[in-house]
């Protein structure tokens, strides 16, 4: 997210990335802020995210719905408590929710602002309610570190200069890209990831080459009439 972008709009999409407790394969959820609007995007960040409900995924007020299984939850857990050890940041969450009582499905949406860029949360999966937190400077940088992991599924980038969009969009390394927006989705476009994220691509005609083998014949030149 740059500093020209609708601060609202990105923190708003920034929190909705806690929906379904995170267990959605698009999400974005390694935030990287311009510097010179941390506080301000954050201010906003909380206060959308404040206004999620955590609850049963039938309840038309949920917003956070539980997790798929009791050591899903552990393994999420497990990431914060080490991030914890390793001087990570927590800016909010954090713990298990108490819904659900020991046995509870939930976890408190959690954002960690991370030591550095090698701390195991940045790097790794987690697949939960839990986002990361970084700033940069400028284009190159915020480059350099949305490129820094081995995933590239998606990502999303908030400015309010197409020709910085462009610029970005062809910059990082992911299979799809947003401006200013998430999940719109066209199903005759190719989907797919970079990295270990996934090879080959679905969507439209695209699918035919994913769910085709493809044979090369060869014959050598002269040695048959």
């Amino acid at each position: 997210m740059f500093a020209d972008a609708d601060l609202d709009a990105a923190a708003k999409k920034a929190s909705v990335m806690y929906d379904d407790s995170g267990q959605v394969c698009l999400a974005g959820t390694r935030l990287l802020v311009e510097a010179s609007v941390r506080d301000e995007f954050l201010e906003r960040f909380h206060r959308f995210s404040d206004a999620h409900v955590l609850g049963d995924s039938r309840e038309p007020a949920t917003t956070v719905s539980p997790m798929i299984h009791p050591e899903h939850v552990d393994r999420v857990a497990g990431f914060v408590e080490r991030a914890r050890e390793h001087g990570d940041t927590i800016l909010r969450g954090g713990r298990r929710s108490e819904l659900g009582g020991a046995d509870g499905l939930w976890y408190e949406p959690t954002l960690i602002e991370p030591l550095n860029n090698d701390s195991e949360v940045v790097q790794h999966e987690i697949f939960g309610p839990v986002l990361t937190f970084q700033t940069f400077t400028d284009e190159a940088d915020a480059i350099r570190l949305a490129n820094s992991t081995a995933y590239g599924l998606s990502a999303i980038v908030y400015t309010g200069s197409q020709e910085r969009a462009e610029r970005m969009g062809r910059a990082i390394r992911a299979g799809t890209i947003w401006t200013n927006c998430f999940l719109v989705r066209d199903l005759t476009a190719p989907f797919g990831g970079c990295g270990i994220s996934g090879i080959g691509r679905e969507g439209g005609d695209y699918a035919l080459d994913f769910y085709s083998d493809l044979k090369m014949f060869q014959v050598l030149d002269g040695t048959t009439n």
